[in-house]
């Protein structure tokens, strides 16, 4: 056979093994270390806490552990108020109820109180806030009625409504409402003007002006106001219902101090400063979301 007549077939090229790809799986959060650095800021931020209780409950066991003192130690106040700790929710006759309708009673007042002095707080310090006339009529008038005590309007109140429930609610209004007017009538007046000239070349109306230029900016102050006016609410309704009576934690702290219990006063005064302080915190958190973080809290 001849060289010629052979025909050379080409050889494929050695192919290489087949290469497995390895499919990573989605990328997943590392929960291993996000929950130790949440573990570790809340030890951070409770332990000071827990620390201070402590030391405050041990030596408030100390200075009242004896029989001769006045005030009741931690232990005899567990002791003498179990039946009002462990049932919050109890129902019976009258005022005879247990410590969460108290309480409920009382936040019904302050939510009707405080809501009707946000909304007349804000507009008036609305226009105080843009109008100079408005200024110079009104501000005056605020600045001398704010300094009355808000105990001192429940007699004109009582004299007005001739019932106690609308009087507590009036008392709320009437002390809330001040430094609301105040902070947000500083507030609107610290507007930059470019903020207004921005306002006046997109040619925005008057709801438009509030809700985009004005609430926002605002709304710090606003809000500090507010955080001010829930406060002052819950401390006077704890006075107004002392006068008043009725079902409300004003009036149970009155009624456990003509019957001598002390240790009811207590506890009494525990559920009042953590109600005030969850007020607080809600007003804030709602600022904070408003004024898109800018907010005092």
């Amino acid at each position: 056979m001849s060289a010629t007549n052979l025909k050379l077939k080409p050889q494929a090229p050695p192919q290489s093994p087949p290469q497995v790809i390895a499919l990573e799986p989605a990328a997943r959060p590392r929960l291993d270390s996000r929950l130790p650095r949440f573990a570790t800021q809340t030890v951070t931020n409770l332990l000071p806490l827990l620390v201070t209780l402590t030391f405050f409950t041990l030596a408030w066991q100390l200075i009242c552990a004896s029989p001769d003192s006045s005030l009741p130690a931690p232990t005899r106040v567990l002791e003498e108020s179990w039946e009002l700790i462990a049932h919050p929710f109890y129902i019976g006759q009258g005022v005879d109820q247990g410590l969460f309708w108290h309480v409920f009673a009382s936040l019904q007042r302050v939510a009707l109180g405080y809501a009707m002095a946000a909304a007349v707080g804000v507009a008036l310090g609305t226009l105080v806030g843009q109008s100079e006339l408005a200024m110079r009529g009104l501000d005056p008038i605020f600045q001398v009625l704010r300094t009355v005590p808000p105990l001192a309007w429940l007699p004109l109140s009582l004299a007005a409504f001739q019932d106690g429930n609308p009087s507590a609610i009036f008392v709320i209004f009437i002390t809330a409402i001040w430094p609301i007017i105040i902070n947000t009538a500083v507030g609107i007046r610290n507007i930059p003007q470019d903020y207004q000239n921005v306002a006046r070349v997109l040619r925005l109306n008057g709801f438009e002006y509030f809700a985009k230029i004005m609430l926002p900016a605002a709304a710090p102050y606003i809000f500090t106001g507010l955080r001010i006016g829930i406060g002052l609410s819950w401390l006077a309704i704890v006075a107004a219902e002392m006068l008043i009576g009725g079902v409300g934690i004003g009036f149970f702290i009155w009624d456990a101090w003509n019957s001598s219990l002390i240790s009811d006063i207590i506890v009494a005064l525990i559920y009042v400063g953590i109600v005030g302080f969850l007020l607080d915190r809600i007003i804030a958190l709602i600022g904070r979301a408003v004024a898109r973080g800018t907010a005092n809290a």
